[in-house]
C-alpha cells in the first residue's frame, strides 16, 4: 500500500533499517536515566537545531503530541486572554483547549477553505498569546509566514504560537520571529505517532516563569519549568517515547545528509504535480480556491460524486487517502505530500485518479 493519508502516513523510507538498529541496540529496554539516553537527547536536540535552524537561545521540549503542545502553550503563557485564528478543525482545537483550561479566549473564524485578511484583523489589546495554525490539516489552507511574522513585529509584547504539525519540515520558519512552534512526528517525518516537539523562545519561557512566581499553575511535570530543569541535564521528566526519539534522530540526520533545501524542493515538485492535475480536471476540484492559500503538503479535493466509491477504487489500486474532515467527510478526500513520498508514488496516484475519472 501507498499511504497518502494525512497522519499517520507513509513511513519514512529508511525506517525499517532504523527500527532494526533500535532492536539490535536494545534501546527500548535501557534506562532513560542512563548516559546513553543523555547522549541521544543531546544528539536529537542538536540535529533538530541543525536541520531546522533553531537558535541556541530557544528551548526544545519533548512531549507526547502536537495536541499536548497546545495545552502546554496555553498553560504556560496565558493567564486569561489568548486570541485564535480559526479556519478549520485543528485551529478550532487550539481555541477549545484554551476554553477547557478555564481561559477567556477570543477568535476570528473564517469559512472552511479560506484564509484571513490579516490587514483587517484586530487583535484585542489584552491578548497575551496569539495562536495560529500554519497549515490547517482539515482544510488544506496554508498561512503566509510573512503575515505571521508581521503580527509579532507589530505587537512585540504579545507572544505568537504557531502549529506546524502538518507543514514541518517543509516549512522554513524563522524561529526568531515567533515565540512558540510545535509539531508531532507522524506526518512530515514519517514516524509512528506518540511524540511531540515544542520550541520555546526566551520571551515565552520568561512569561512562564513570571506566571509561576505569581502563583499561577503552569502545569505539572510538563510545565516549562520542569521540562527545562530536565532539559539542562539532557533528560525528560517522565519515561519518554524512547523509540520515537531514536527514530526521529536518525530521520533528521538522514534528512540533513540529503539537504533540507533539496527535500523542500522535492515536496514542491510533487505538490505541483498533484495541483496541475486537479486544476485541469473536470471531475476534481480544490476546497481552497485561491492557489496562494493552498497547502503544499495537504491537498483537500472534491470529487463530483460522493467520495466513498473513489476511496474504495483507490484502495483496490493499493493507494490509501484520507477522507474529508468533519462536515467534509463524505464530500472530499485529503491527500498528503510529505518528504516520505516519491515522484513515482505521486505518478501512480495521479494515474489512478485519471482512471477513476474515466469510468
Amino acid at each position: 500500500m501507498i499511504y497518502f493519508t494525512v497522519g499517520p502516513t507513509q513511513l519514512y523510507p529508511k525506517l525499517r533499517v532504523f527500527i532494526n538498529q533500535a532492536i539490535r541496540e536494545e534501546i527500548m529496554s535501557k534506562s532513560h536515566r542512563g548516559e546513553w539516553f543523555q547522549k541521544l537527547f543531546s544528539d536529537l536536540t542538536e540535529s533538530l537545531r541543525l536541520l531546522l535552524t533553531i537558535p541556541k537561545s530557544h528551548h526544545i521540549f519533548f512531549v507526547s503530541s502536537g495536541t499536548e503542545c497546545m495545552e502546554r502553550v496555553i498553560e504556560n503563557t496565558v493567564v486569561k486572554n489568548s486570541f485564535h485564528f480559526v479556519n478549520g478543525a485543528f485551529s478550532k482545537r487550539f481555541y477549545k483547549t484554551a476554553k477547557e483550561l478555564g481561559k477567556s479566549p477570543e477568535q476570528i473564524e473564517v469559512p472552511l477553505g479560506q484564509s484571513f485578511d490579516f490587514q483587517k484583523v484586530e487583535i484585542p489589546k489584552n491578548t497575551e498569546t496569539i495562536c495560529l495554525t500554519h497549515n490547517e490539516t482539515s482544510t488544506g489552507v496554508m498561512l503566509p509566514l510573512q503575515q505571521i511574522y508581521s503580527i509579532k513585529k507589530k505587537q512585540p509584547d504579545k507572544l505568537v504560537a504557531v502549529d506546524v504539525v502538518s507543514s514541518i519540515p517543509y516549512v522554513d520558519i524563522d524561529y526568531r520571529k515567533v515565540d512558540l512552534v510545535f509539531f508531532s512526528v507522524q506526518k512530515g517525518f514519517g514516524l509512528p505517532s506518540g511524540f511531540g516537539v515544542l520550541i520555546v523562545s526566551p520571551q515565552a519561557f520568561e512569561k512562564s516563569q513570571f506566571l509561576l512566581k505569581k502563583g499561577f499553575s503552569t502545569g505539572s511535570y510538563h510545565s516549562f519549568s520542569e521540562l527545562s530543569k530536565y532539559e539542562a541535564r539532557n533528560q525528560t521528566p517522565e519515561t519518554p517515547n524512547v523509540l520515537d526519539m531514536f527514530l526521529l534522530y536518525h530521520v533528521v540526520t538522514d534528512m540533513h545528509k540529503q539537504g533540507i533545501k533539496k527535500i523542500r524542493k522535492a515536496v514542491e515538485k510533487r505538490a505541483s504535480m498533484i495541483e496541475n492535475f486537479i486544476e485541469k480536471s473536470e471531475r476534481y476540484s480544490y476546497l481552497v480556491k485561491d492557489s496562494a492559500d493552498r497547502s503544499k503538503t495537504i491537498h483537500v479535493v472534491k470529487d463530483i460524486n460522493d467520495n466513498k466509491n473513489l476511496i474504495k477504487f483507490l484502495n483496490l489500486k493499493q493507494i490509501v487517502v484520507s477522507s474529508g474532515y468533519g462536515e467534509l467527510k463524505n464530500s472530499h478526500i485529503r491527500i498528503s505530500c510529505f518528504p516520505a513520498h516519491t515522484d513515482r508514488q505521486v505518478e501512480l496516484l495521479i494515474s489512478a485518479l485519471k482512471r477513476y475519472s474515466s469510468n
